[in-house]
């Protein structure tokens, strides 16, 4: 989220907005002074999802592979140790995955709008449909964290400014098309399972904000459901 800083804001209605903080203080994650010898809770499962033997011990190797991943996603304390934060990224991974290209299998997202952009909270992904044609993605999205979630229910793209900047925080928001106040989809230089989450916008990867952008117009319907784990 962010400040509109163009001319037309204050007839838009959408006053101040706010950045999310997470492009501030999390984009370059500390690196952790010494990796831990301590076997987490998760740690078997962990271990599986890297690749790694899943005998529950804590090695150096495991260590090391954990706290990259870590250090990767932006998961501090990034000290290769297999907690309930470390799993919940892996197991989100795992879920999104497991979709496939049909994102829409239950028809929570509306088919009878035309071409929509859907968010699924619960999953953390987004894709753009046309009816019941799947248009682009799913892709995996970063959206609102506790007490700053992203609203759900049907809404509409507004406005979109391809170089918003967060008169707040001074943070480019590249690609944003606002839906709901100051909610957006935008890009973010940062991985899209990096923890909290946002301030309320719908963070995507420069790529998918960039496809974003060249499929959705002023006036396209918007639909979001489900709820962000954590929220």
């Amino acid at each position: 989220m962010g400040d509109i800083r163009r001319r037309g804001a204050v007839a838009l209605g959408v006053g101040a907005l706010v950045a999310p903080l997470t492009l501030a203080v999390t984009a370059t994650p500390a690196q952790a002074a010494s990796c831990t010898t301590t076997a987490g809770p998760y740690q078997k499962q962990v271990e599986r999802f890297l690749g790694r033997t899943a005998d529950g011990k804590q090695s150096s190797g495991d260590c090391s592979a954990i706290r990259g991943f870590q250090t990767k996603h932006g998961i501090t304390p990034n000290i290769g140790y297999a907690g309930p934060v470390t799993w919940g990224v892996m197991d989100l991974m795992n879920r999104q995955k497991a979709v496939g290209k049909n994102p829409n299998k239950a028809g929570k997202c509306p088919t009878n709008k035309g071409r929509i952009a859907c968010v699924n909270l619960t999953l953390q992904l987004s894709w753009v449909q046309d009816g019941k044609k799947l248009v682009y993605g799913p892709v995996p999205v970063r959206t609102g964290r506790d007490k700053y979630e992203t609203r759900t229910g049907l809404k509409k793209v507004y406005w979109r400014d391809i170089d918003h900047v967060s008169n707040l925080y001074d943070v480019p928001m590249p690609y944003s098309q606002f839906f709901d106040g100051g909610q957006a989809f935008h890009s973010v230089g940062l991985s899209m399972w990096n923890p909290p989450g946002s301030h309320g916008c719908v963070n995507m990867t420069t790529k998918d904000a960039k496809k974003y952008w060249s499929l959705l117009k002023n006036g396209d319907d918007v639909f979001v459901y489900g709820r962000k784990p954590g929220t």
